[in-house]
């Protein structure tokens, strides 16, 4: 499985919308590099940039395979639990937040 990041932030990026904005999913992968090159290049065109732009996907986004992401260039955020404020706690920034012990969602299953 592959995964197209946001270099800045490293949140997993989905499909682009009608608008031309693509936002963080985490639940989209490609399964083969070739896909997720392919994936690149929609949202890219969905965007409108040009290759000149600094801000072209390409320049943007990233491509890498889900192993090593969350091994090495998945980013991490400091957040405290929701039933004990004085316990933080470090978690993956695509964590969803029905599984963070910082949202109600986790603790109301």
């Amino acid at each position: 499985m592959f995964y197209i990041y946001e270099k800045s932030s490293t949140y997993i990026m989905g499909k682009t919308d009608k608008n031309g904005v693509t936002r963080p999913d985490h639940r989209q992968s490609y399964k083969t590099m070739s896909a997720a090159k392919a994936g690149l290049t929609r949202i890219a065109k969905a965007e409108g940039l040009l290759k000149t732009d600094p801000n072209h996907a390409e320049f943007r986004y990233a491509i890498c395979e889900a192993g090593l992401f969350h091994k090495l260039v998945e980013k991490q955020v400091r957040k405290k639990n929701m039933m004990d404020p004085t316990k933080e706690f470090m978690e993956p920034v695509n964590t969803p937040s029905y599984m963070s012990p910082s949202s109600e969602s986790y603790w109301s299953m």
